[in-house]
């Protein structure tokens, strides 16, 4: 008997390697691995509100997943068809710094929006000509404020990514009926 025959026996003929990269099986769809939290598997969602907080589109993706990317998937998450926009107002998408991006520009000119984003260090315009302007994109956070007063999606439990959007859909349904309630 060989060394490595011991080694093969307490091993076993089935054993494989279980790195800290591998999935768990309690790991959900969606999940990605967050880059702030250590690597943990998290969850993102791409939310588009209009002006006053009503929410109007969803995408969820693992955490891992640049904001950019989810744009176009959360454009066309929108349910109801959007109003036309008037000569003299036009329709702004506000977003933050991950949606700085050339292909988030052409994706809003597409679909009839101007985007409102802040510029990327190397898109800085000189000090002399920049304004301050103040800044709508708090509305969207305080819907994820919102979302996160609803314990269950707080943390996710769930396993599956339908039953967890059918959730975030059922408290954007919640939200949605009270601004109904509230006056304009």
């Amino acid at each position: 008997m060989k060394k490595d025959d011991g080694w093969r026996a307490l091993i076993g003929a089935g054993w494989r390697w279980t790195g800290p990269r591998a999935k768990r099986r309690w790991a959900g769809e969606e999940t990605g691995l967050n880059p702030t939290d250590r690597a943990k598997r998290g969850t993102k969602r791409s939310l588009l509100t209009d002006s006053r907080g009503v929410p109007l589109g969803l995408e969820v993706a693992g955490a891992n997943t640049n904001d950019f990317k989810l744009a176009r998937s959360t454009l066309e998450s929108i349910p109801v068809r959007r109003p036309l926009p008037s000569r003299g107002s036009c329709q702004t998408l506000c977003g933050d710094l991950g949606y700085a991006f050339r292909s988030v520009r052409e994706l809003a000119q597409e679909y009839g929006f101007t985007l409102r984003a802040p510029r990327r260090h190397s898109q800085v315009r000189p000090r002399c000509a920049q304004r301050r302007r103040s800044s709508p994109r708090w509305v969207v956070e305080r819907t994820h404020s919102w979302l996160n007063r609803f314990r269950r999606l707080l943390v996710r439990w769930e396993k599956r990514e339908d039953t967890y959007v059918a959730m975030l859909h059922f408290a954007l349904g919640i939200i949605t009926w009270f601004h109904a309630l509230l006056p304009k």
